[in-house]
């Protein structure tokens, strides 16, 4: 019986794709994709939305302000409100432009939602890089920075402090969704510390902080990071309950805690790295200890999560042997270091966290 409801399905399905006229309407879409995406990356490098902030503008006066030429202004402009990125009362030269609900929140730099660091890193860096994406695929070298230096990404990154800014501040803004639905959704009432290995500016400490009262945590990273990331607990007045810890989580030991979390960390290495890690997180937890991985997870059949399956693209791009993976992987990797029992936690969009317990 299930062989011939399997049948009959294939065969519904081949019927009503023979049905289907063609079209050419999503394939030209996609191609065309990076016209739209490298407007709202300009707008964001011309810092569009935070000079527009709470005002209306004409063309002519958002474009004195922006320095964008008169050829260029109402394509621009009008480009930007027929995406959803900007709103128009009125038409033609009287008409004046205003931000939308979610380019307020989060594009405008006065917000405390920005999260603008992550389009200017895409506009800066990854754009042009993937430019190469088939030299990528060809031979399976990195196409970014270290291409021309021989330097690994983020001996590139962590070298120049201008760099090294914008990243931190990209994946800040990238994460912040995912790290306060984590703070919604975990329950850490368990437990009463948290270890963040890869920790950027603190942000995941700052936000499971803000929601938890009674957790200490610890903020891991690189020795240049480490400033940085001070000076955002400082701000935030909660130097008391984050301390900022500096090292290679390579070569040092982890910070222990009762959880240890790693946002976007696991798919910047291969193979053998990514288990390495994942044994060393093992070591630092008691019985009982979570390990939490936020991640764009690909889904296990691997045909649903695109956003997932572009990243691991990105870090070929970006580190040749890198890439993104399964609830499934990290299933078998973390048994294979002990693990014993495992959940997937959705978090925003395409993003989930991946949790093993010790």
């Amino acid at each position: 019986m299930e062989a011939e409801k399997i049948q009959e399905n294939t065969g519904n399905r081949a019927a009503a794709t023979m049905n289907q006229q063609p079209s050419p309407e999503m394939i030209m879409q996609t191609a065309t994709g990076f016209w739209a995406s490298k407007v709202l990356l300009t707008a964001v490098e011309f810092d569009l939305f935070s000079v527009l902030g709470n005002s209306s503008m004409t063309a002519e006066e958002l474009g004195e302000q922006l320095g964008i030429c008169e050829r260029g202004r109402y394509d621009f402009f009008d480009s930007l409100v027929a995406a959803g990125f900007l709103l128009r009362e009125g038409d033609g030269t009287p008409g004046k432009y205003s931000n939308t609900l979610d380019t307020a929140t989060f594009l405008d730099r006065s917000s405390p939602a920005y999260i603008g660091g992550m389009p200017e890193m895409l506009n800066a860096r990854l754009f042009g890089f993937w430019n190469n994406l088939g030299d990528a695929l060809r031979t399976g070298q990195p196409q970014n920075e270290s291409k021309h230096t021989g330097k690994q990404i983020f001996e590139e990154i962590y070298s120049d402090q201008a760099r090294l800014g914008q990243f931190l501040e990209a994946m800040t803004g990238f994460q912040a969704g995912n790290f306060m639905l984590l703070a919604e959704r975990f329950d850490f009432g368990h437990y009463r510390t948290v270890s963040d290995i890869g920790g950027a500016l603190g942000l995941l400490s700052r936000i499971v902080a803000g929601r938890h009262p009674h957790l200490q945590l610890t903020t891991f990273d690189l020795p240049p990071v480490a400033p940085q990331a001070q000076k955002h607990v400082d701000a935030a007045g909660m130097s008391d309950r984050i301390q900022v810890l500096s090292g290679d989580f390579f070569v040092d030991d982890l910070p222990a805690a009762e959880v240890i979390t790693m946002g976007n960390i696991l798919h910047d290495w291969n193979l053998e790295q990514k288990k390495m890690l994942i044994r060393k997180v093992y070591d630092a937890l008691p019985a009982g200890g979570a390990f939490i991985a936020i991640e764009n997870l690909i889904d296990d059949g691997r045909r649903e999560n695109l956003f997932g399956l572009l990243m691991s693209l990105n870090m070929l791009i970006e580190a040749g042997d890198a890439f993104d993976y399964t609830g499934e992987n990290f299933r078998e990797w973390c048994t294979e270091a002990g693990f014993s029992r495992f959940d997937i936690i959705s978090l925003a969009g395409p993003t989930s966290a991946a949790v093993a317990y010790k």
